[in-house]
């Protein structure tokens, strides 16, 4: 089926964004991402909330407090990816800068499963804990909190997942519950941990602590904060893009973490030239990896590393784990393409579940998103757990919130789903082997009643043509500073090109000279395994491409479409 290439649309707010100076080129880049003023492209970091607009600020700052004038011993219990690393990484930092007795630990997720259980709760009661820190988790345990509180210690809990109909009975700092006031709703774990830091460590300069001791800089944490953000595949608002921009100054600057800087060098990227791409696809997965096939403690503590000579051999097992999970995330998704065409394919679905017994549970997400990103259609794919338990993972496409339509399964079939929880387009759930089938059929009503075809018809959205003057390496190098991501993507264009020339690289890539207008352009397109005709629409991103110390232009041609002689 051939995918078309649609523009997007470019409201009026451009005329305010071209009259405050932009260029009109990324006027209307910016104008189709919902940018309505100059003063949404700021990115210093006083143009951030105040931190004073999170519900029940106060009383975490307040217990925090307490636990550091009392030397309390606080555990913090975080999620087994890598916002959840990365989350517990500036906690431990941070709160340690800030005076407390600080400790962590991180739930392995096929002895313990998902977030504050009781089991967890016991773990951490050792040692005298009085008080424990959730980081990206938390708002969904209830039997936890109060396994806690029997014990007698207190819970704060720091998450930004989207709250259930009952909450846990602690202390609460989530964007996302009912009453809170904070602008950003899209924040990840790690953001909603650094806020919280903020709020302290502002505390704690009203008290005097710093008066006699230099204030600790939790700006040198925005490098973990970017990282965890990009990775968590949040919707990149206007706190989010400072967050990361922010991080990324401090990576291109020389001054990441040493653990970050040795994800770099096991990828053999160069970080002077970090981009939200090396944070999405070249870090984060890295670091993912722990969480997915072993333990996620080996990312923490890689991150948490003093020197990168240190943090090297911690990275470089990280690297071995994510070139397994490659292995492992082929051969699921090939199973899962076979078993998807033995009933028949995808083409009249309108979602997708799919299940093997031995497939692995660390890899399901992501195999659930290249399923998603091929056929266009919501995902859940499962994998066997403990006790006659499958555990899935789910992608959506726009157009179908995910934790919602799982909410709905819950509320037409109790019991059917142990446990769910999520975001609109990525959530996991727990159900009994048995309830499968039932519960495929009641997720494609759901999606048949919440999808349109349209929904399901895939195209690719293109920000238009470029001006000859405006397709050149200046343009190119300044998109590559900014911060792109999702839901504020990298910007495409699309204009017709001659095919000059074309060569295969690695046998699966094509290396292509493409001419326009008098022009020549150097252009790459990944995964084309198929010669392409002499003339084409090509939908593409232009980048700055380095060789042997010398920067060009180079056109990334992501879709394209054949001219008619």
């Amino acid at each position: 089926m051939t995918i078309p290439i649609v523009r997007r649309t470019v409201p009026a707010s451009v005329k305010a964004l071209v009259d405050g100076g932009l260029p009109s080129v990324l006027a209307r880049v910016y104008a189709s991402r919902g940018i309505e003023s100059i003063r949404e492209l700021e990115d210093g970091l006083d143009a951030l909330p105040n931190f004073a607009s999170l519900a029940n600020i106060d009383a975490a700052v307040d217990r925090l407090v307490h636990a550091i004038d009392t030397h309390e011993r606080i555990i913090i219990v975080a999620d087994y990816d890598a916002d959840g690393a990365t989350a517990c990484a500036i906690a431990m930092e941070g709160l340690g800068a800030l005076g407390a007795d600080v400790h962590f630990i991180v739930p392995n997720r096929f002895e313990f499963g998902y977030g504050l259980t009781p089991e967890i709760v016991a773990l951490a009661a050792t040692g005298g804990t009085k008080l424990i820190v959730t980081v990206d988790n938390g708002i969904g345990s209830i039997e936890g909190v109060t396994a806690a509180k029997a014990r007698g210690i207190d819970v704060l809990v720091t998450d930004h997942h989207l709250p259930g109909a009952a909450l846990p009975d602690a202390i609460i700092v989530n964007p996302n519950q009912r009453g809170c006031t904070f602008p950003s709703k899209n924040i990840a774990g790690v953001g909603v941990m650094f806020f919280v830091l903020a709020a302290l460590r502002a505390r704690l300069r009203q008290r005097g602590a710093f008066t006699h001791s230099p204030e600790p800089n939790l700006g040198a944490l925005l490098d973990v904060v970017a990282l965890g953000t990009v990775a968590d595949v949040v919707r990149l608002d206007h706190v989010n893009r400072i967050l990361v921009a922010r991080g990324l100054a401090r990576i291109r600057s020389g001054r990441a973490h040493p653990g970050l800087q040795a994800l770099f060098k096991v990828a053999g990227r160069d970080i002077a030239r970090a981009t939200t791409y090396d944070l999405g696809f070249v870090a984060g997965p890295r670091l993912n990896a722990a969480g997915r096939l072993a333990d996620m403690s080996l990312g923490i503590r890689c991150l948490l590393t003093r020197s990168v000579a240190e943090a090297m051999p911690l990275a470089a097992e990280l690297d071995a784990l994510n070139r397994q999970r490659r292995e492992v995330e082929h051969a699921m998704q090939g199973e899962a393409l076979n078993d998807l065409d033995a009933i028949g394919g995808a083409a009249e679905a309108f979602t997708l579940c799919v299940y093997r017994p031995e497939w692995h549970q660390g890899v399901v997400g992501i195999v659930a998103s290249r399923l998603k990103d091929r056929f266009h259609r919501p995902a859940i794919v499962f994998a066997r757990g403990a006790g006659g338990e499958l555990r899935g993972s789910g992608r959506s496409i726009s157009g179908f919130h995910l934790r919602d339509a799982l909410d709905l399964v819950t509320k037409r079939a109790p019991g059917l789903v142990r446990r769910f929880g999520g975001h609109a387009f990525a959530a996991g759930l727990t159900i009994d082997e048995t309830a499968l089938p039932a519960f495929a059929a009641l997720f494609e009503d759901i999606g048949r009643e919440s999808l349109t075809p349209a929904h399901l018809r895939r195209s690719f959205e293109s920000d238009g043509t470029l001006e000859a003057t405006e397709l050149c390496f200046a343009f190119a190098k300044s998109l590559q500073s900014r911060v792109w991501g999702q839901g504020f993507p990298a910007p495409t264009f699309n204009d017709e090109f001659t095919v000059v020339s074309q060569r295969p690289v690695a046998e699966k890539h094509l290396k292509i000279s493409l001419g326009r207008d008098g022009q020549r352009f150097e252009a790459i397109a990944f995964q084309q395994p198929i010669p392409l005709p002499g003339r084409i629409r090509a939908a593409y991103r232009p980048e700055v491409h380095e060789w042997q110390g010398l920067e060009g232009l180079e056109l990334i041609v992501e879709h394209w479409l054949p001219i008619p002689d």
